[in-house]
């Protein structure tokens, strides 16, 4: 069996980390974005759980261990997943996409909202898969840069498409091939997170935003510019106003996208680096213009006439929470079914309804429509196939990438 590396964090990596758990994604829950008392930021006591020497090294296996599967004699399926990444009913107790799944199939579903943060959950189930044991989980629900870690060391099991008809049929396009999971052999789309530009026209006061350029450069918003901490989102969108490749860039490539933002930072144009916080200073004006995401964006929209967005000529960043189901796992064709359930439009379209975020799956907006036109009608939810097609994605990194790029990135920020 190959051995692969531990997976101890640099010290770069933990203040990025750090930076995630103040006020990145991992800091408010899905739906909670803009309610500073929901879920909250996590001990940084989990990062310890990474490198601590009692955690056996990850052994590296070929892909997809199985276990007996146990689903034509146990109707369940054991899901984890984000907290407020679900919809709920009026009495906030139940999920009506999941009570039609198992009215449906007599598959019950046990929904686990045990997932902060990616590190945090990674710490949580590597010991069982390092050691070749069942988490106690058949579906998991994680952002794509840990997908990829968990398909590389092997610890995840490869899906049958046999059980994923309306999965294969109704993926969209833009998420389909990721160079991490090509075909998508081993992971399904649960939500995009699309990185955008957002701005409030009272405090831009007539001044023209188009492009990243105009952020970075324009001396009227100086001082009013806000940036994320998020190394993927801030890099990835600066490269592609330099018009380069999120997806297929060098080292070079990423060292003249932080001269960029450095020059930037120098000059007083940025504000600060914020993670979720940025809201706030959007609403209030101390931002007149910032990288957001789209999640946020649809919410401060609907509180507030003066916020709105751009997607540059450029193109905008995309990433994914992916399902996979873990080496072991003893309802794996129950989980298939469940994953393709989501890819119906009817579930799909409650699914977007209530979570607001990037919808993947094709053919949802007629249903959408029928519970929430201006949902329909919102290409930050359903992108329409120009703005589908401006949509990139950064590309996998190395262990070694990861450390060097994030030293530069944390000293850009001052982290």
């Amino acid at each position: 069996m190959e051995q692969f590396e531990p997976d101890r964090l640099s010290p770069a990596q933990v203040a990025a980390m750090r930076r995630s758990f103040r006020n990145g994604r991992a800091s408010l829950s899905r739906r909670s974005l803009l309610r500073a008392s929901a879920g909250g930021a996590l001990a940084v006591g989990g990062l310890g759980t990474l490198s601590a020497c009692g955690i056996p090294a990850a052994g590296k296996t070929e892909g997809g261990v199985s276990s007996d599967d146990r689903s034509a004699k146990e109707k369940t399926v054991h899901f984890s997943n984000w907290t407020e990444y679900m919809d709920v009913d009026e009495s906030g107790k139940r999920h009506p996409t999941l009570d039609r799944f198992t009215e449906r199939t007599g598959i019950k579903v046990k929904y686990t909202e045990d997932i902060n943060d990616n590190v945090e959950f990674f710490g949580k189930i590597k010991p069982q898969l390092a050691a070749g044991q069942d988490t106690g989980r058949d579906l998991i629900c994680v952002t794509d840069w840990l997908a990829a870690r968990l398909i590389r060391l092997g610890w995840v099991q490869k899906l049958d498409p046999s059980n994923l008809p309306h999965a294969y049929a109704n993926l969209s396009s833009q998420f389909r091939s990721p160079d991490w999971d090509p075909g998508r052999a081993y992971s399904y789309v649960w939500q995009g997170i699309s990185t955008v530009i957002a701005y409030n026209k009272k405090a831009l006061d007539g001044v023209e935003v188009k492009t990243l350029s105009d952020l970075l450069d324009n001396p009227k918003l100086k001082g009013r510019v806000g940036f994320l901490s998020e190394m993927r989102d801030s890099i990835g969108m600066t490269l592609l106003d330099m018009g380069k490749d999120p997806g297929n860039f060098t080292a070079d490539d990423y060292d003249a996208a932080i001269a960029r933002i450095q020059k930037a930072v120098d000059k007083g144009q940025i504000r600060r680096f914020t993670g979720n916080d940025y809201t706030s200073d959007l609403s209030s004006g101390d931002f007149a213009a910032c990288i957001a995401w789209a999640g946020d964006v649809v919410q401060l929209k609907a509180d507030s006439p003066d916020i709105d967005f751009i997607i540059p000529d450029s193109g905008y960043m995309t990433s994914t929470d992916n399902l996979l189901v873990p080496n072991k796992a003893r309802h794996k064709t129950n989980a298939e079914r469940l994953i393709d359930y989501y890819y119906e439009p009817k579930a799909a379209a409650a699914l977007a309804a209530y979570i607001n975020y990037v919808c993947p799956v094709d053919g949802v907006k007629e249903e959408l429509a029928k519970i929430d036109e201006d949902a329909a009608n919102n290409p930050l939810i359903i992108p329409d196939k120009a703005m589908a097609a401006k949509s990139r994605a950064f590309r996998s990194l190395s262990s070694k990438e990861e450390t060097e790029f994030e030293t530069k990135f944390a000293k850009l920020t001052g982290a």
